[in-house]
């Protein structure tokens, strides 16, 4: 026994610092108040501490009285109006559009420029990605030769399939009527019709003439939480009660690279057809989520970063996106400089506390210290890391010491629906709500990667947990989680 008394003992009095520290403002606020109390008593009787107030100058009174009220409405005036998720849609995918890895390999035969080796490495690549047999592709690339149908009308019709899908979903979960939208924010990176996804939207819904509309494109993977920003940016200034809808998805039909190089093969294994829905408001009325912070970190500036994942002709003509060999560097960089930002608004003043004795430390002994990487877990209950690929997951889960069951919804997510790009955290999200582990009071944080290079996050606290397990998931969590073999060590 003696033996494990010192260890728990620390941890016993560690704990007692962290709730001390943590608690701050009552623990000063109490004997302050106590103090005064105490100072109060000491007037004497009431009737004395009533002449002495009389002998205060009437104006010293409506000041203290006035200064105050003046400051607390000039704070609620000037204070940011709050945003809040009404709630949510994915699109599920059929069974028809499912591409088993034999089924992939096949269709990748077919592809002239593509030999052996190629074939070599694209099954290589799927064995380790972490992604199951239930993936899914758009109808054209279920055609051989898959870049054959990869056509104007093919694109347009996955956006159909895919997009209108989603949204009719989220209108029949909340209630809200088209007519009732007066935002409308898309992000899709690589297919931008004319008419755009939000022209789209509008004839298809018929929305209003003065609705708001915005598309983003060529953001990457993290645009799901740049539209969720820029949405909330808006419904800060709009009256109270308006409705911003936010569409994330990546269009994959016109995106099949037929070439050899194998950085532009990569996107061909890893992504797959998804897209989501967003209902965001300005009143807290139905509302399941509230957002409590969007943080952007942009790195484009350098040019390793600029070029990572990066859009180009290869030396035959075909177009792809090139992923870096130096990508989880970069993106290991941007999660700091990320974090760096998110902890102040975050984290508890522990753990504050000990991440700046640590800046300091380091900058005192010239860096000689590893920095210390402040424990997100004591800020958050849940975790959606972008589903970019197994070892995306696997750094984060390493970076931000997380324990399995908090990266479970984003190697899931990767298992069963593949890199949905901007979407993917909301397959995520689902994931946790279909498992019915979101309570009340949840705190959520969302991770994203994108081109760029970027790295956004965003901070939900729940309101109201999702009463069923309906959405994406609804044929398919009772088989969740699957174990993943890690091929790496064999």
């Amino acid at each position: 026994m003696s033996m494990s008394s010192p260890p728990l003992f620390g941890k016993g009095l560690k704990a007692v610092g962290r709730r001390v520290v943590d608690n701050i403002l009552a623990v000063v606020t109490v004997p302050l108040t106590a103090a005064a109390l105490v100072a109060v008593a000491r007037f004497g009787p009431e009737e004395q501490l009533a002449g002495r107030l009389r002998e205060v100058r009437p104006v010293h009174l409506i000041l203290a009285a006035f200064v105050p009220a003046a400051a607390a409405t000039v704070y609620l005036m000037l204070r940011p109006r709050a945003v809040y998720l009404v709630d949510y849609a994915c699109f599920r995918t059929a069974s028809n559009c499912r591409v088993p890895f034999s089924s992939f390999l096949e269709h990748a035969k077919q592809v002239p420029v593509l030999n052996e080796r190629s074939i070599r490495f694209m099954t290589k690549l799927l064995e380790r990605s972490g992604l199951g047999e239930e993936t899914c592709l758009p109808p054209a690339h279920h055609y051989i030769p898959p870049y054959n149908y990869c056509t104007l009308d093919a694109a347009r019709g996955e956006v159909d399939l895919v997009v209108f899908s989603a949204l009719d979903d989220l209108f029949a979960k909340t209630g809200i009527s088209p007519g009732a939208i007066d935002i409308v924010v898309v992000n899709c990176s690589l297919f931008c019709p004319t008419p755009s996804f939000v022209d789209m939207i509008i004839n298809r819904y018929k929305l209003r003439s003065d609705v708001r509309s915005v598309h983003l494109s060529g953001m990457g993977c993290s645009a799901g939480l740049i539209s969720v920003g820029l949405a909330r940016n808006l419904l800060q200034v709009a009256p109270k009660g308006t409705h911003a809808l936010v569409v994330s998805t990546e269009t994959m039909t016109p995106n099949y690279y037929v070439g050899s190089e194998r950085a532009m093969l990569l996107p061909n294994c890893l992504f797959r057809i998804g897209g989501a829905t967003a209902l965001l408001s300005n009143s807290p009325a139905k509302a399941r989520f509230r957002l409590k912070h969007v943080v952007r970190t942009l790195t484009g500036a350098q040019d390793s970063a600029y070029t990572c994942v990066f859009q180009q002709e290869d030396d035959n003509g075909n177009v792809g996106v090139n992923l870096n060999k130096d990508l989880m560097t970069i993106a290991g960089n941007a999660l700091k400089a990320n974090i760096s930002a998110m902890g102040p608004l975050v984290l508890p003043a522990s753990e504050q506390l000990l991440f700046a004795l640590s800046f300091i430390a380091r900058k005192v002994l010239s860096g000689k210290l590893k920095p210390y990487i402040p424990d997100f877990r004591t800020a958050f209950e849940h975790f959606c890391i972008h589903a970019g690929g197994r070892a995306v997951i696997d750094e984060l889960q390493r970076s931000l010491k997380l324990s399995d069951e908090q990266v479970e919804a984003s190697r899931m997510a990767l298992h069963r629906f593949g890199n949905t790009s901007s979407s993917s955290l909301w397959y995520e999200l689902a994931y946790i709500e279909a498992k019915g582990r979101m309570r009340r009071g949840d705190r959520v944080w969302m991770i994203g990667f994108g081109s760029g290079f970027k790295c956004n996050s965003a901070a939900w606290e729940c309101i109201a947990p999702a009463a069923n397990a309906e959405g994406p998931w609804a044929t398919s969590i009772h088989r969740y989680p699957v174990d993943i073999p890690d091929v790496m060590k064999h």
